[in-house]
């Protein structure tokens, strides 16, 4: 018989156990989780797992170094310069807080930058000199419907003196000669003088064409009543003379519409050594989402963007020259949509894939094709098996580029459609008749995949959502590797943070992949809570890095030339197959127009490889490259900063 101390005993035992089973009953799906979370830590940490699929770290970011980064690029000192501007909120606008922020990835350092204008949603690339050319940005803010209280809009200024420009200050009044209604200018002016036009063969005088300016106006007072439905002339009250005839404004409706974002013409150099932004001439238009490209000559031609109106720039594209820090006109116009991507083809023509950032007529400059600068002649490229799902898709340039293939990866329907595409589709433009082909899918539909090209000839494709910014908690916590040789696809490592709008990645010169910015609409699946900037930067480190050692490059020199050879000592030689010279990146908007990797001719010495750089300028442009070597096992050496005149 057992004694009382003894039958208490075990009545406590099987009243803990039954506590303790309720519990599990209760918190099962907890626990399970947490057991699911801590088994996943231990697999994703495990060499063989890390070899096969790769690993994600987040960069330690001291809090008063993190932005809203909407832009970023490499520089040739290694430094990644990370831009927000005022980062897409109204109050860092207002306040004039424009942030950007420089950070060593090496050394994990951070520094901030004075930054002159508000450079959220400008344009950037890489100049030969080494400087990044950054053009464009915010003027005012969006006002939605509803949010519009005075009405307003764009006003077409008229100068019919042939003699001299007029100018009008901010703040002149414009008063309807029908409807007799008052609206102020919000910027000053500068109006062209009119010019004569006489026949080129008989030298008589045919006409005088005004000189025009464009300016935004509203009304002096809020309300409805104030809106106007119908075109109608302006005089300027206060003028003299025979300006009272000859300068006038001709305005459409003007209402209390949405108004969308209004760009700045500002344009910079950021200089890396110097660290630090130089004001160049500005452009002739204002552009806000433009795209700067590269041409064969050096110089930068500058695409769409929305004006100092918040209208879409008609076609007029013009040219910086890095000599003279000056802007001109190209011939012709040509209209594209908002950060469209246009690459420098192997022939020096464009190649436009139809991948944009969404603002723009859904049925103008949509459409993919080969476009001839010169003589603005415009080739369109048949074979989208989608085409209605390019906006906030990915282009990039398959490497090696000498291949001169292209692949277009997702995207989504005009404006803020819940459609989305899981299409990559490829093209060949060294075909006779280039079109397009469907390659590998993606498990789902993705809007904003950001896409780095490796030094083994791989991309990596990571992230964006299914939805318009991530509406619906439809981030896609999914990272993908494409071989180029094989066209095949496979799933590697899983990235921790989601991406969607405002967000990019970027090769660095130790061959790994940072990844940046996003931007969510809403923080919940019903769409119900506001969505926050995410600002942690995060580092994809390739299955490449977890094979062993990797073969290495010596000093060589810093400077090469089109067509000419360079040797580079190496303790491994022998095993090295592949050379690469790789642009470096300057991302966003999944824009990234720079990134591409150029095959070199090898050669190998007894204590090193020689290498050879293609003599086609159009293949390479001058200016900074990563020289990247990879051995027999796929495995590259760290990147080589060379400077290609």
């Amino acid at each position: 018989m057992k004694d009382p101390s003894s039958r208490r005993r075990t009545r406590r035992i099987a009243i803990g156990a039954a506590v303790v089973i309720a519990l599990a009953g209760m918190n099962g799906p907890a626990l399970y989780r947490f057991g699911s979370a801590k088994y996943h830590d231990y697999k994703i940490n495990k060499p063989e797992y890390k070899a096969d699929n790769g690993h994600w770290d987040m960069v330690d970011m001291p809090d008063k170094y993190r932005l809203n980064t909407i832009h970023a690029a490499l520089l040739h000192t290694g430094k990644v310069l990370l831009v927000a501007g005022s980062g897409n909120n109204q109050q860092n606008f207002d306040a004039k807080k424009f942030d950007t922020t420089l950070w060593d990835p090496v050394r994990n350092t951070f520094k901030k930058i004075h930054t002159p204008k508000d450079l959220f949603c400008t344009g950037h690339t890489q100049l030969s000199n080494g400087n990044l050319l950054v053009a464009g940005g915010t003027k005012r803010y969006e006002k939605l419907k509803g949010d519009v209280t005075k009405a307003g809009g764009l006003m077409i200024v008229h100068n019919e003196d042939p003699d001299e420009p007029k100018t009008l200050p901010a703040g002149t009044r414009f008063s309807g000669k029908k409807n007799g209604k008052t609206f102020v200018s919000k910027d000053p002016v500068v109006v062209d003088r009119a010019k004569k036009v006489f026949d080129k063969q008989t030298g008589r005088f045919l006409r005088t064409d005004p000189g025009l300016g464009r300016i935004y106006v509203e009304a002096q007072k809020s309300g409805r009543k104030y809106e106007t439905g119908t075109q109608d002339n302006y005089r300027v009250p206060g003028l003299k003379g025979t300006d009272k005839r000859n300068v006038y404004g001709i305005a459409q409706k003007l209402a209390l519409d949405k108004k969308d974002f209004q760009g700045i013409r500002d344009a910079f150099e950021f200089d890396p050594v110097a660290e630090k932004y130089i004001k160049v001439d500005p452009m002739n238009e204002a552009r806000w989402y433009p795209t700067l490209t590269t041409l064969s000559d050096g110089r930068v031609l500058s695409l769409s963007g929305l004006d100092e109106i918040g209208q879409l720039v008609p076609g007029k594209n013009e040219v910086f020259d890095p000599k003279t820090r000056k802007w001109s006109y190209v011939k012709g116009v040509r209209q594209f949509p908002t950060y469209p991507a246009i690459f420098l083809m192997n022939n020096g023509k464009m190649f436009y894939s139809g991948s944009n950032a969404g603002y723009g007529p859904d049925d103008v400059g949509r459409d993919p094709g080969i476009w001839d600068v010169a003589d603005n002649k415009f080739e369109k490229l048949p074979g989208l098996s989608d085409p209605d799902r390019l906006e906030t898709s990915a282009t990039v340039r398959l490497p090696p580029a000498q291949d001169n293939e292209f692949m277009v990866v997702g995207g989504g329907g005009v404006g803020e459609s819940a459609k989305s595409s899981r299409k990559t589709r490829l093209i060949d433009l060294k075909a006779a008749n280039p079109r397009f082909k469907d390659g590998p899918e993606l498990e789902k539909g993705t809007r904003y995949p950001q896409t780095s090209i490796l030094p083994d000839d791989s991309v990596l494709i990571t992230g964006g959502s299914g939805d318009y910014r991530g509406r619906g908690d439809s981030n896609i916590l999914q990272a993908r590797m494409y071989d180029t040789a094989k066209n095949t696809m496979r799933r590697v490592a899983d990235p921790r943070v989601g991406r969607n709008y405002h967000s990019g990645s970027l090769l660095l010169p130790d061959g790994r992949v940072v990844v940046f910015g996003s931007d969510s609409l809403y923080a919940d699946k019903a769409n119900t809570k506001p969505g926050t900037f995410e600002q942690r930067v995060e580092i994809y480190t390739p299955p490449y890095l977890y094979q062993g050692a990797r073969p290495t490059l010596g000093k060589g020199p810093k400077t090469l030339k089109r067509g000419g050879t360079a040797t580079f000592p190496s303790q491994h030689s022998a095993s090295i197959k592949n050379a690469r010279l790789m642009r470096p990146s300057a991302s966003t908007h999944v824009t990234d127009i720079d990134q591409t990797s150029v095959r070199l001719d090898l050669e190998k010495t007894a204590n090193g490889v020689r290498v050879t750089v293609p003599k086609d300028r159009d293949l390479v442009p001058a200016g900074w490259y990563m020289l990247f070597v990879t051995d027999d096992q796929g495995t590259p050496s760290k990147g080589v900063w060379v400077d290609v005149r």
